[in-house]
């Protein structure tokens, strides 16, 4: 394990300088700065109070990452992983990273310094490079959302399915303008959602209407807003395919509002089978996904893997998705 020895030969710096800009000392110069961060990225160098604690016995706490706390989708995933982590001695803490890059990363030090045992990727803003480095220092595994080029445990479904099996009941329900709202194109999940709405569509021979695809919508707020861009077009879709539940309710909502028939002048279909989907008036038509399942899995997952000491492998378990019809289609 590296010391502050290593880091000053490296650098060519004094122990002093090394020591000042690991404590963050103000009065240093930003160029001596610079090539101690450096080095001590390159030596893997892990402050001497995290250092014992990585010597020692574990945290017996997982870390979960999520995108968005009000995402009640995570709520569900969370309290299963939850429920095994009580189980077996286990607690969690939660990390938003509010879907952004940086703040996801800042999460993952959380292992580097051995705050916690694991981390579990239940949303996933980086791309595999940027986070294989965190995995020497314990286990990470990706739940929901994924990287496919990652070489981690991964339990998810299959997004693109799920995309093509919503699309495909809109069709068979007579619709040919059908527009399609999501989360942002740079998710994989998102990419593999639209890819089977677009799967669906060429095999009706269906074209693919570039103003009909909405991104970056995650609410109810960017479901309403969804549904005003849909009003305001001559040329409008009669059903739309909402990746989450949220969304589609927002869409719903808004309709009504504007004395829209659900669905006689738009059907709506959502994504997830969360509680809303059954609560909102019409029912939302819906993909669900074994949310209770897919968070008890990766937690047995990482259980296991920090009870064993195991390194990480690339292991996949694809669960099922199930096409929901209520009254919104």
């Amino acid at each position: 394990m590296a010391t502050i020895k290593d880091i000053a030969l490296k650098t060519g710096l004094s122990p002093t300088t090394v020591s000042r800009v690991i404590n963050n000392h103000p009065y240093v110069d930003k160029t001596k700065r610079k090539k101690v961060l450096e080095a001590m990225e390159e030596l893997s160098y892990v402050p001497n109070s995290s250092a014992r604690r990585l010597r020692g016995q574990r945290t017996n706490t997982i870390a979960v990452i999520i995108s968005r706390i009000v995402n009640p989708f995570f709520s569900h995933l969370v309290d299963a992983m939850g429920e095994i982590a009580t189980e077996e001695g286990y607690q969690l803490v939660l990390c938003d990273s509010r879907l952004e890059k940086k703040r996801e990363l800042q999460h993952l030090e959380l292992l580097k310094t051995k705050q916690v045992d694991g981390v579990i990727l239940a949303s996933l803003q980086n791309k595999w490079e940027d986070i294989e480095p965190y995995t020497r220092y314990g286990p990470v595994i990706s739940c929901n959302e994924y990287d496919s080029k990652a070489q981690m445990p991964s339990i998810l479904c299959d997004q693109k399915q799920g995309g093509y099996m919503a699309v495909k009941h809109l069709i068979e329900r007579g619709h040919t303008k059908i527009a399609c709202a999501g989360g942002a194109l740079r998710i994989e999940l998102t990419r593999d959602r639209y890819r089977g709405y677009e799967e669906a569509m060429m095999e009706a021979d269906l074209p693919v209407q570039e103003e009909f695809v909405f991104s970056s919508s995650y609410g109810i707020e960017d479901g309403k807003e969804v549904f005003r861009r849909i009003y305001a077009m001559e040329n409008r879709p009669t059903a739309i395919f909402a990746g989450g539940d949220e969304v589609a309710a927002g869409i719903i909502s808004e309709a009504k509002k504007m004395k829209f028939r659900i669905p006689e002048d738009l059907a709506v279909v959502g994504f997830d089978n969360q509680p809303i989907a059954e609560l909102i008036d019409p029912g939302i038509t819906t993909i669900d996904q074994p949310m209770k399942y897919m968070g008890t899995r990766a937690m047995q997952v990482m259980l296991d893997m920090v009870a064993n000491n195991r390194e990480v492998t690339y292991t996949r378990e694809i669960l099922p998705l199930e096409l929901v019809i209520r009254e919104s289609t």
